[in-house]
């Protein structure tokens, strides 16, 4: 049996009341509140965003409080001055959407260079992914290493992306669709990449090469050995 509620007091009724004495809730009703009264108490009590940082701390994966009931559910995915008093004070300009028909599609690894360089706030809508970033920091102790971690609908799990990273994902189920935020615009001239699957890289991949489904373009990247990144 759940613990009783606390009274509520007239600050929780009509706007404005300045009266503080408890509302007195009937014995027989004691666990029973309305659904906006009990949604808000749930509002109060979950933070609207859970914080992890992964192995390289500056890539972090953060999951949206979900609010439902019979009609479905509430959910505040993004907001920036949640983020700031977290720390995160990005302004993201651009959202992009993408959608991979096939599983095991590759998109990546992507990224801008100064001054054009993004942060990235990746998430799915629809499906699920295995999303990777590649420190490219020149002084970065984990210079060339990688980060990764399932995106899906059912985890409700979004990852920050800082500038200085490379990204990218490999769809794990058909008709995947992914939504991404970035702090700076799309610029062509500014856009590089790097393979997938370069060795250096050693990123292991859910799917094997040859379940892989990749554009032209992914495909001609230089290789990391011959990447000379402009990031300190």
């Amino acid at each position: 049996m759940p613990s009783r509620p606390g009274p509520l007091t007239a600050e929780h009724g009509r706007a404005g009341a300045a009266s503080e004495r408890p509302l007195h809730v009937p014995e027989r009703h004691a666990y029973i509140f309305p659904a906006p009264i009990a949604g808000a108490m749930q509002c109060r009590l979950e933070p609207p965003v859970q914080v992890e940082e992964l192995a390289i701390p500056d890539v972090k994966v953060l999951t949206a409080s979900r609010f439902g009931d019979r009609r479905g559910f509430l959910s505040e995915v993004y907001s920036r001055r949640t983020l700031s008093s977290l720390g995160i004070d990005i302004e993201f300009v651009q959202d992009n959407h993408s959608r991979s028909a096939e599983r095991g599609t590759v998109r990546g690894l992507h990224f801008q260079i100064p001054p054009h360089a993004q942060h990235k706030l990746v998430r799915v809508v629809r499906g699920s992914v295995f999303d990777v970033a590649v420190d490219l920091r020149r002084r970065s102790p984990t210079y060339g290493a990688h980060v990764s971690v399932v995106l899906s609908t059912e985890a409700w799990n979004q990852v920050l992306v800082p500038a200085g990273f490379a990204h990218g994902f490999m769809t794990l189920e058909p008709d995947s669709e992914v939504v991404y935020k970035v702090s700076d615009f799309y610029a062509p001239d500014h856009d590089r990449g790097l393979p997938w699957d370069d060795p250096d890289l050693g990123i292991a991949w859910p799917l094997p090469e040859r379940e892989a489904v990749l554009s032209d373009k992914d495909r001609g990247h230089p290789a990391f050995a011959e990447f000379a990144t402009p990031f300190g």
